[in-house]
């Protein structure tokens, strides 16, 4: 178990830098995707499209492997490589930035077209109404299902073991090379997940309860 934890630090730490730098794309394209400029919404959805389609697992091995695969075949080298670290950060942003793009677009889409219609009749922009107006009531209803999002990527985490990362489960899978014991790894593994997961969604009910009885 005190192998277990360690590993948990580390999956912890990569869901949290991951979901962070999500936010900050999935925000980006969301407005993209509903921008007016074509471009900006042709390119929002292929990056939504692609992510959301493909999964994970393929794009790991895609990034850690086949990039660096194809940039050593094209100068004729074989040193070109991506830390562990690295493409488990990078991939799981990318990964969680779309899925969080969606989530952001739904709720801007769930705010009542006649608040922006009331702020621009009052002299605001675009720009500062979706700012001051639109934004502050959409993170309120989106954050429900961005907990909900750390959970999902918490325990994608998992597949990272493929390439390396001394996650939970690949935590898990050292102790069975060394020990031959894998039913008490795996139950050791589950548990480790499950108090994670358990622990992430009372967190998150208690704060949906106290930001309900705060805006009343």
């Amino acid at each position: 178990m005190p192998r277990l934890w360690e590993g948990a630090g580390i999956t912890i730490k990569i869901t949290a830098i991951a979901v962070c730098v999500g936010m900050i794309i999935g925000m980006v394209m969301a407005l993209s995707k509903l921008s007016h400029i074509w471009p900006l919404r042709i390119i929002s959805n292929i990056y939504i499209e692609c992510l959301r389609g493909t999964p994970l697992y393929v794009q790991i091995l895609l990034f850690h492997f086949g990039i660096p695969g194809l940039v050593n075949s094209m100068d004729g080298m074989s040193g070109f490589h991506f830390d562990v670290m690295t493409t488990a950060i990078v991939v799981c942003s990318l990964n969680s930035g779309a899925y969080i793009a969606e989530i952001f677009r739904s709720g801007i889409q769930s705010i009542d077209r006649g608040q922006m219609e009331a702020a621009r009749s009052l002299g605001m922009t675009h720009t500062k109404a979706m700012q001051y107006i639109i934004l502050p009531q959409a993170v309120k209803r989106v954050i429900p299902p961005l907990c909900n999002e750390f959970i999902v990527l918490l325990k994608d985490t998992s597949l990272l073991a493929v390439i390396g990362v001394t996650e939970i489960m690949k935590t898990g899978q050292i102790y069975i090379t060394t020990t031959y014991a894998p039913f008490p790894a795996y139950i050791g593994v589950a548990c480790v997940y499950l108090i994670l997961t358990f622990t992430i969604s009372r967190v998150v009910n208690y704060i949906e309860v106290k930001w309900n009885m705060s805006s009343k």
